[in-house]
């Protein structure tokens, strides 16, 4: 039987900002640092509670988050903005919260997101940019095409089957996901060597983002065509895809609740 809720605790929903470098990704894993860890850590050196955190997504190890939202229960009297002060005077320099709320009894920061935004980051250079190598991924094999990425991309916004853009797949009960929004564009100068992937989805399958980049990718350096990235989504054969792009470029920007767009953290 299992036992009843507890009527006492309360709900805190963060929001958070951190650089995944040092982590092992977003989950608790045996004998490695992680984001989940580290925060629950410093949880129970404000509180004494040994808590579970729940996370909106399990970001990967080296992916970053502008705006990841987590949410854990609690029977601590503090006040959402000194629960804010404490973790992030607890919380190493990479781990920042930005916000800390009360929120209803039984809310799930992952069983309640409606939205997801991503942004990949490349440097189309010649030469690696030293402070950003953790930040972006350095292509220097030739100037990429943004507009076309960007037209390929239009694609793929819709209700549609993404199996071959999931690292071994079923990962999950069904590969089909509706993207809301898909962008791709080069920043302006003095930043032009910089080139922004952007998608917002209902939910991402395992390595999505990371698999359509490296499939834009093709398309960017002309060996493929524009309309290869719906052919992709017609035969559903993740071979038939581009590669995986490098997790450091990677962040997790936004996550939206009740129907409602999230807003950026930039």
């Amino acid at each position: 039987m299992n036992p009843e809720p507890r009527t006492d605790l309360r709900t805190i929903k963060l929001t958070l900002a951190y650089d995944g470098t040092a982590y092992a990704g977003w989950q608790r894993q045996p004998g490695k640092p992680t984001l989940q860890d580290a925060i629950e850590q410093a949880i129970k050196r404000i509180t004494g509670e040994s808590i579970i955190i729940a996370g909106s997504g399990r970001t990967d190890s080296g992916v970053h988050a502008l705006g990841q939202v987590a949410s854990f229960h609690t029977s601590a009297r503090l006040t959402p903005l000194a629960f804010q002060r404490a973790l992030n005077a607890e919380l190493p320099g990479d781990i920042a919260v930005l916000k800390a709320e009360e929120a209803p009894s039984g809310w799930h920061a992952r069983k309640q997101a409606k939205r997801k935004r991503y942004r990949y980051v490349i440097h189309n250079s010649r030469t690696h940019d030293v402070l950003e190598r953790h930040r972006s991924w350095h292509y220097c094999f030739g100037k990429l095409d943004a507009e076309a990425m960007h037209r390929a991309a239009q694609h793929w916004v819709g209700t549609h089957d993404f199996r071959a853009f999931e690292t071994q797949w079923p990962q999950r009960s069904s590969s089909v996901r509706t993207i809301f929004d898909a962008q791709c564009f080069r920043l302006p100068a003095p930043l032009e060597k910089r080139i922004y992937f952007e998608f917002e989805a209902d939910g991402f399958l395992y390595n999505m983002v990371r698999t359509m980049v490296g499939t834009l990718v093709e398309i960017g350096r002309a060996r493929k065509p524009e309309a290869w990235a719906a052919e992709i989504i017609k035969v559903g054969d993740r071979r038939q895809a581009g590669m995986k792009v490098p997790a450091q470029g990677l962040f997790l920007v936004s996550v939206g609740y009740d129907d409602i767009a999230p807003q950026p953290n930039d």
